[in-house]
This record gives C-alpha cells, sequence and structure tokens, in this order.
C-alpha cells in the first residue's frame, strides 16, 4: 500500500471508532489506537537475545508456569500474568548490568561465545524475557488431560505418552502462525489490542520522561496503581473475601430459591450483585481496559439477551425440563435431579462405554445454561466462518496478494523489513513435521492408551488448519476469541463415540493448536511493535514453550502423584484447597462429548437435538448485518455489530459467573467508552498503564499472601465475611416437585 492510496481497508478502521485517515496518518498507523501508544523508532544496532536474556527470561518461564499451575488445582484459582515478571525482571537486570564483568565466555566444546555483561539493560531484551515469561503463563490444555484421567477417572496413563502429548499440542500451534504470520503480523489492520498494554508499560519503565505540571509520569503512575493494588488486595483475598462477590437480593431473601437464583452473583442470574475486588472484574475475562470499546458493547447486548432474557425465560416455562436441575452448573445429572454417576455407564477395563449399563441408568441431563451455552457455541463457530467472509473476506485477500510483493501497509512493518531479515518458512514447516511425528508416536505408540487413532490426528489438524486465519482475525481485531472445542468435541464425538480420552485429546490437538498459534501471533505482533529481530523472537518463543510446557507438565504429575484425593471434595479434608474446579469442567466435557456421546445428547437418542438449529442461526446472523450495512451506509454503528461476540456474551460462564460479567462490562465502558471519548489524553498516557498496575498489585499480594499465611493454615477471623461465597446457598436447587437435593427444599 503506498502513501498515495486510499486505504482499502477502512471496515477495521470503522470497527474501532476511528475516523478515515489520511495519507499522512497511514505513514504511521490507521488504526488510532495504535498510533497513540507505539513508537515508530528503531535502532537495530541494540542487541537483544543477550546471557541476561536467556537467564532472566527462562528463570522467569519457568516461575510462572510452576506458580499457574500450582494455583490452578486450588479452589480460589490464581492466574499470575507475564506483566508479574516484566516488572520484577527489571531491577534484576539492572543490577546484573552494573554487577557483572564485561569478559567474553566461550562455552565449552564450541567456538560459541557471548557476553556476560553487553552493556546497559535496553528495552528489547525486556521485550524478549517477557516473551519468554509469556510462555509459562500460558495455560497447557494437555495437563488438564492428565489430571482427568489420573484424579477424576482414577486411570494409569505413561508418563512418556503424557509428556509427549503435551509437548506437541503445545508447539503444534507454530505450524500455523507460520502460515498466517503474513497478514496477521505485517497487516497494520490486524492491530491485537491486549498487546497495547505490553507496549504501553515497556515505554512507562524505559523512556525518559518528563513528568507533567500536576500530574505524574507513566512510571509514578504505574507505581502508584501497582503499590495500591498490592495493599488493597489482602482485603478481598484474606480479611473479607465475602467482598468478591456481594449478592444484596440473597440478603434480603434468604429462603427464598426463585430470589437467590435471580440474585445470586456466583450461582444465579446476578441481579443486584457487584464485587469490590480487581480479581472478580479481570480474573475469568481478562482485563476489560485491554477490550476495545465496541467489543465490550457487544459483549454486553449478548450477555444481557443470553442471561437475562433467554435463559429465565427457557427455565421458568421449564423447557428441556430445566426446573429439575440447577439454572446454572456445569455438572451432567440423572433423571432424578443427582449429580450422574459416571462409573454406571464406564466399563473400567477397556475405558470405553458401557451401553448396557446407560439403558439400565438414566440419560444424560444438562442444566439449561449449559444447554444453552453448548447450542451458542455452535452458532458463534458458524457465525465466526460467514462474519470473516463477509466483512473481511476482500481484505484477507488483499493481504494475501500483498504479501507475495514489498507492498507493506504502515511504518511498522517497513522498518522491520528494512532492518531485519524475516524468519524462513523452512523453519515452522520443519517444526510442524517433527510435531506431527511426535503426535502420531504419542497416539499410536504405548498401547493406544490416548485413544486417538493417526487418522484422528490428522483429522484434527486439518481443522485446526481451516479455523486459525478466521478466529484469529476476530482476536486480531477485537480482543476477543472464539473457541472451537465444542466442534471439534461434536465431531469426533459422533466418529468416534465412547471414548473419553480420545475426545479430549482429539479436541487438544484441534482447538488448543488454534490457541497456540494466536499466541504465538500476538507475541509476533508485540515484537513487532517494538522492532525485535524475527528469528530472535522466534527463538524465545521456542524454548519458552518447551519450558514452559515441560514445569507444567512436571508440577501437575507431582502435585496429582502427591497430595491424596487431589480434585475430589468428597474425600479431601474440610477447607482444603485442591478441589481443581477448571479440571472439573473438562472431566463433564469428556463424559457429555466423549464417553456418552453426542448422538445421545444433541442427536436423535437425547433431549438436546434442537440445539442443532443454532449452527444455522449463527451462520445466517452476519448477513443480516452485512445486508444492513449495505443498505444503509451512512449508518456508521450498523458495522460495530459483530455477531459472534454477541452471540459469545456468555461464553466464560460457567466456569465465570455473572458477577465477574456485571463488573467487567461496568469498568470496560466506563474506560473505553466514556473517559476514551471525553478524556483522549488521559486515556492514551494512562489507561493501559492502570490496567498493568491493577493486575500486578494482585498477583504479587496473592503469592505472598499464600506463602506467608494460607499455605501455613494461618486464617483470618472466622466470622461472616470470611466466606468465599455470596451467601446465597439456595441459588443451584431445583424447583421441580419432588426432586430431593441435599441443603435444598423439596418442592411438592
Amino acid at each position: 500500500m503506498t502513501h498515495n492510496h486510499k486505504p482499502k481497508l477502512s471496515l477495521f478502521i470503522n470497527l474501532t471508532f476511528t475516523k478515515e485517515p489520511t495519507w499522512q496518518e497511514i505513514n504511521d498507523s490507521p488504526i488510532e489506537q495504535v498510533r497513540l501508544t507505539v513508537p515508530i523508532t528503531d535502532d537495530p544496532t541494540i542487541p537483544c537475545l543477550t546471557f541476561r536474556t536467556w537467564l532472566l527470561g527462562i528463570t522467569a518461564c519457568a516461575t510462572l508456569a510452576f506458580l499457574n499451575q500450582f494455583f490452578g488445582y486450588r479452589q480460589n484459582s490464581i492466574y499470575v500474568s507475564s506483566v508479574v515478571a516484566q516488572i520484577l525482571v527489571l531491577p534484576a537486570a539492572k543490577f546484573m548490568a552494573a554487577s557483572f564483568p564485561t569478559k567474553s565466555v566461550t562455552i565449552p566444546g564450541s567456538k560459541l561465545s557471548f557476553l556476560l555483561n553487553p552493556g546497559p539493560f535496553n528495552l528489547k531484551e525486556h521485550v524478549l524475557i517477557t516473551i519468554l515469561a509469556n510462555a509459562g503463563s500460558s495455560s497447557v490444555y494437555a495437563v488438564s488431560i492428565i489430571t482427568v484421567v489420573k484424579a477424576f477417572y482414577h486411570r494409569r496413563i505413561h508418563i512418556v505418552a503424557a509428556m509427549m502429548l503435551t509437548q506437541s499440542t503445545q508447539l503444534l500451534g507454530f505450524g500455523w502462525a507460520g502460515l498466517f504470520r503474513k497478514f496477521l503480523v505485517d497487516s497494520p489492520y490486524m492491530w491485537w489490542p491486549s498487546n497495547l498494554v505490553q507496549v504501553s508499560l515497556f515505554r512507562a519503565l524505559h523512556e525518559v520522561e518528563i513528568r507533567p505540571k500536576g500530574g505524574f509520569t507513566r512510571l509514578q503512575f504505574f507505581i502508584i496503581v501497582l503499590i495500591s493494588s498490592f495493599a488493597y488486595y489482602v482485603v478481598p483475598n484474606y480479611l473479607f473475601p465475602s467482598i468478591t462477590a456481594l449478592s444484596i437480593v440473597c440478603w434480603r431473601w434468604k429462603h427464598s430459591v426463585t430470589a437467590q437464583q435471580i440474585g445470586s452473583g456466583l450461582g444465579g442470574l446476578g441481579i443486584g450483585s457487584f464485587a469490590i475486588d480487581w480479581s472478580t472484574v479481570a480474573g475469568f475475562l481478562g482485563s476489560p481496559l485491554a477490550t476495545p470499546g465496541f467489543a465490550i458493547l457487544n459483549t454486553t447486548v449478548g450477555f444481557i439477551v443470553i442471561l437475562y432474557i433467554l435463559i429465565p425465560v427457557a427455565y421458568w416455562s421449564n423447557q428441556f425440563e430445566a426446573k429439575r436441575f440447577p439454572m446454572i452448573s456445569a455438572n451432567v445429572f440423572d433423571d432424578k435431579g443427582q449429580v450422574y454417576d459416571v462409573k454406571r455407564v464406564l466399563n473400567s477395563t477397556s475405558f470405553q462405554f458401557n451401553e448396557e449399563g446407560y439403558n439400565n441408568y438414566s440419560k444424560v441431563h444438562l442444566s439449561i445454561f449449559l444447554t444453552y451455552a453448548y447450542g451458542l457455541s455452535f452458532a458463534t463457530l458458524a457465525a465466526t466462518l460467514s462474519h470473516v467472509a463477509l466483512f473481511y473476506g476482500s481484505a484477507i485477500w488483499q493481504q494475501t496478494r500483498a504479501a507475495f510483493g514489498s507492498n507493506f501497509g504502515d511504518v511498522h512493518s517497513r522498518i522491520m523489513k528494512k532492518n531485519y531479515e524475516a524468519v524462513p518458512q523452512w523453519w515452522f514447516y520443519t517444526l510442524l513435521i517433527i510435531v506431527t511425528g511426535l503426535a502420531m508416536i504419542a497416539c499410536e505408540g504405548f498401547g493406544r492408551e490416548l485413544q486417538l487413532p493417526y487418522w484422528g490426528v490428522l483429522f484434527a489438524m486439518g481443522l485446526a488448519l481451516l479455523f486459525t486465519l478466521p478466529i484469529a482475525v476476530i482476536t486480531a481485531t477485537t480482543n476477543q476469541q472464539p473457541g472451537l472445542n465444542v466442534l471439534t468435541e461434536l465431531i469426533i464425538g459422533y466418529m468416534y463415540p465412547g471414548r473419553p480420552l480420545a475426545n479430549m485429546v482429539f479436541k487438544t490437538y484441534g482447538f488448543i493448536s488454534i490457541g497456540q498459534a494466536i499466541t504465538f501471533l500476538s507475541d509476533f505482533k508485540l515484537g513487532h511493535y517494538m522492532k525485535i529481530h524475527p528469528k530472535s523472537m522466534f527463538l524465545a518463543q521456542l524454548v519458552g514453550t518447551v519450558v514452559a510446557s515441560t514445569v507444567y507438565f512436571a508440577t501437575a504429575w507431582w502435585l496429582i502423584t502427591s497430595i491424596p484425593h487431589i480434585c475430589d471434595p468428597s474425600k479431601l479434608p474440610i477447607g482444603s484447597p485442591w478441589t481443581c474446579p477448571l479440571d472439573n469442567i473438562s472431566y463433564n466435557a469428556s463424559i457429555i462429548w466423549g464417553l456418552v456421546g453426542p448422538l445421545r445428547i444433541f442427536g436423535r437418542l437425547g433431549f438436546y437435538s434442537r440445539m442443532n438449529y443454532f449452527f444455522l442461526i449463527g451462520f445466517l446472523g452476519p448477513f443480516i448485518v452485512w445486508i444492513l450495512s449495505r443498505k444503509f451506509p451512512e449508518k456508521k454503528w450498523i458495522k460495530l455489530i459483530n455477531v459472534p461476540i454477541i452471540l459469545s456474551g456468555t461464553g466464560g460462564m460457567p466456569a465465570a459467573k455473572a458477577v465477574n460479567f456485571i463488573c467487567w462490562i461496568s469498568v470496560g465502558l466506563v474506560f473505553n467508552l466514556i473517559v476514551y471519548r471525553k478524556y483522549k489524553s488521559w486515556w492514551a498516557r494512562y489507561n493501559y498503564i492502570l490496567s498493568g498496575g491493577l493486575d500486578a498489585g494482585v498477583a504479587f499480594l496473592a503469592i505472598l499472601c499464600y506463602f506467608t499465611l494460607q499455605s501455613k493454615d494461618i486464617m483470618g477471623p472466622s466470622w461472616w465475611g470470611l466466606k468465599l461465597s455470596d451467601h446465597c446457598t439456595l441459588a443451584s436447587c431445583p424447583t421441580a416437585p419432588g426432586i430431593e437435593v441435599k441443603g435444598c427444599p423439596v418442592f411438592h
């Protein structure tokens, strides 16, 4: 794209509340948020892949991987982001720069050498250390498979097969990232909003800034926010956990199931609920400050329509016998409203479906929320394809053509092309071939204990190849990532039913590899913004992924084999935190899609076959918006309607709760609509810094509090506010006559 041409991809600009740019702005970036945040200078002589980078980066990567897996098994799951490492490594790196000798060290047995101290610690080193740390902060889904097999199904899995599964599922995404990086990284219209938080924080930590009169520098502001967040989080984390979810309706109607279903922020619709806790705002959904305003608006519409119209109507009209079960629950149930007894439908010898036991027991039932959550997942997948094809199809085609030429869209792409050599494609292809081989050995070897045959691996990879581009486009422009997990579970559930482990492994190769590809592409874009050599980025990501996968696996294996009855609340000591809430969701999904299978749940043999119509509804939805946008081109707001995001308005539930969404939406709308429009200079200077400081303060205090107090069973005073609950115990009760559930009233 040359300077004197009008941009051909202006749709992306409309989506981000920006005006049509002039050619002078194209010389910088056509996206206003990028122009306000990312510098357009570069010094290619600055060293980045140094001894400091490797030492601090690998240490940070391994530490975050250990902490996140360790906390991931606990009732109060805490996510420690790479922002924590981003901050902590700065004083350590500056100490190394000030104290280490400048001599050269030769690696024994080779001619390779490196400098212990290449000079002052620089921003590019800091970026690469953070990229390595980010690999440690990214979850490893294959570990959940191992947890489900060993802790929930109580079966053995070979440690080598488990390790190969972990490494291959994490590395597969490199192949897809290599195929699509040209127009998902080089294109200025793929701007990856969440990266701007990192860019702002890097600049605050490194740039010399003159403090404005009556104000603060960005670093000063960050330190103030960090200290304030750190000091305050001791209240919701230790002294008064109840403020993580305050449900006022439950306090007024203590004995009403219906009132608590309406008012509970943790187990119900959350009307009137709120929190005074940043971890509630950002814990499951990420920081709302890093999400574009139009995406928050679309999520708001979807959340309101789904949770406050669709679910209540379906529940109180008793669709699918909804009143026999909790309104919102991730569990599966039998005909009597009890949690499903999996042992009665599982052949313990073959680890496959027991049809006779199933016929003598009960069909599988879902809560009304989980029923529609799956239906909406079907709709979101179909809508993602049609939305991208209609709105971004020509843009993708033009970027594909531009990728084979020398016409790059903005100053960042031109600087990178001028100063640095791109990563050769054969690096990606070679890695893809090697990882495919590892996956085949893991699945076909070891007595086929992973249950998935070779053709399943290849088919999963084909699905990932098909969906990576459209899902990455949505993520790169909206900061919202539609998932492919339900589609992969549905397909293999029909093709290869009765095998829960095969279903989970197929989902991981098909779905998680896309998530990894998007992580790699996002990090490549961060390096693109910060002008890091692409080959250095590739090596840092590759090493970080291998280290993180190894540490995640080792930590999980250690905990599973050393803590008696881990993940089983019925057998754990009272007050034990090792309840594995996230893995419980994976376990129930393996029952629905793998063991019993979609034919007996969403097919002709199940209760929920009508949910399949959501595929059609989702596919047609974007056509309506596209037609309206073409018919009324002067109505710019029509193009802001994003059907996939609306349909996934409650996509984080039931792991996330209503109170999480309510707080996330409220904060996001204030900062990315009101503050962004009325106080744009403040927003540009401090918004992303505020996000990073709040995240870091919560993470630091959570770690300190655990290792100094909670790990030693030193608890706060025993009182009402100490309970990690919104005191709405009746919200999860059924309301159908005759259903008996412990702790719930029986209706007649």
